[in-house]
């Protein structure tokens, strides 16, 4: 076997790291990818690197031509990982010509021809572009949203629109913008909308959105029926517009580091997945409250989130148990089987249980503690204690900044490897959902 080892920061991965990456890959058999760490960026000076080392790894690994991915901490490394990892071929940009002959005494050096037109730093430059974004109802979390969209650089948080015009005056007076009379008055002065509504009403909101030129990101889950989902998405596709799920634990540094942990092995095969998600609601009247507000309509998107992206689509049975008053959910747990793994969730909207996240594999478990959804702390636990690996991330903010910067990178850069995974994890969401809506479900 050839292997061929090639060194980048692939901050805002584009066509020509993916081309490069190709060519690299057609030189040998067995393609190591490293990856500059956060901090060994800082040290040599390279402090405009937008994306943290979990989203760079991220998108990389969703290329699918790394055969493994590896961190560049030190300067110095290179030789060390030539030895350590048996390669043979070292290739990086032309634009590095010599400045690597010193390693041909490990290993044959390779210099590809680099994309011409096309750089990381231009695309910075030009994802300083303003995005004037607007938010389409006054539910929680639309007031945080609104603060954080201020904090996030190449946004600026315009003003919301609900049918709710207290509610809306009160939420915009306190964010400091805008109070639209109508929808069309805020679609004229915006670039993008945040929706915040009921699930029910989403896909309406979101193919008007569409239809008027505007980007999209919608607190998850975003679609009820698979059948709008699959509309919305190719109309996104064909008008060069971005449609993105605001599932903020997804954007997580905590939790994209998670998966990449997991994805690469350290416990083994999964076999079964623990997740939960309730809030015990201060007061509740279930008389006034809407069908779709209820517990897996609203938190979905969240329980569901780990068990696709680590179990995949194509589970073989689920059963749910729901408990409702007046028609209104309440509580629901439920079980999907896999061919070789399970999963079980809880959801809760008028109950509260532990919020944990507990990931099972065959060398060991994962620990994420309450509140999982807010992941900046978790554990890989083995049999031997003493070998319990602990993680620390710490997030800005309320956390939504992280899902904002994800939305201005994919407006300012459509060549993003990992949209397919994206929408593929959504409708995989959607269909939970759908099926549960047509009664797939037993009350207790």
């Amino acid at each position: 076997m050839k292997k061929v080892i090639t060194y980048g920061t692939y901050d805002f991965l584009h066509h020509g790291h993916i081309n490069l990456l190709k060519n690299a890959k057609a030189l040998g058999d067995y393609l190591i990818v490293g990856i500059t760490s956060d901090e060994y960026d800082r040290s040599r000076g390279k402090i405009d690197v937008r994306q943290t080392l979990p989203e760079r790894m991220a998108a990389v690994e969703a290329t699918g031509l790394a055969d493994e991915i590896i961190v560049e901490e030190y300067e110095g490394q290179k030789i060390a990982d030539i030895q350590k990892y048996g390669v043979d071929i070292f290739t990086v940009g032309s634009d590095w010509v010599g400045q690597f002959d010193y390693l041909n005494e490990f290993c044959e050096v390779v210099y590809l021809p680099r994309t011409q037109g096309v750089s990381s730093t231009q695309i910075r430059k030009e994802s300083n572009r303003l995005v004037r974004v607007g938010v389409l109802g006054s539910r929680n979390p639309s007031l945080r949203f609104l603060r954080e969209c201020q904090q996030v650089n190449g946004a600026e948080a315009v003003g919301l629109y609900s049918d709710n015009a207290g509610e809306a005056a009160e939420v915009a007076e306190k964010a400091g913008v805008t109070c639209f009379a109508s929808r069309e008055a805020l679609y004229e002065e915006v670039d993008a909308v945040y929706i915040i509504d009921r699930l029910d009403r989403h896909a309406a909101l979101i193919q008007e959105a569409l239809e008027k030129g505007k980007h999209v990101i919608c607190e998850g889950p975003l679609f009820l029926h698979l059948d709008e989902a699959k509309s919305c998405y190719e109309y996104a596709k064909e008008h060069g517009l971005i449609l993105l799920d605001a599932v903020k634990t997804r954007y997580f540094p905590g939790y994209r580091h998670l998966l990449l942990l997991l994805k690469s092995g350290k416990i083994g095969k999964i076999k079964d997945i623990e997740v939960s998600f309730s809030q015990k609601l201060a007061y509740v009247d279930y008389k006034n409250l809407n069908k779709y507000e209820g517990s897996l309509y609203d938190l979905g998107g969240y329980i569901f989130l780990p068990i696709i992206q680590l179990l995949g689509r194509d589970y073989e049975q689920i059963h749910i148990f729901t408990s409702r008053e007046n028609g209104f959910d309440v509580f629901t747990k439920g079980i999907l089987k896999y061919k070789d793994a399970v999963a079980s969730f809880k959801a809760g909207l008028g109950v509260k249980t532990e919020g944990q996240l507990i990931i099972t594999g065959e060398q060991g478990y994962v620990y994420v503690p309450a509140p999982w959804w807010k992941t900046d702390y978790f554990e890989i636990r083995y049999e031997d204690l003493r070998d319990t690996k602990k993680y620390f991330w710490q997030y800005e903010g309320e956390g939504f900044r992280y899902e904002i910067m994800e939305f201005l990178r994919r407006i300012n850069n459509r060549d993003l490897s990992d949209e397919i995974f994206h929408i593929k994890d959504s409708l995989a969401i959607t269909k939970l959902l759908e099926d549960y809506d047509n009664g797939n479900y037993s009350l207790f």
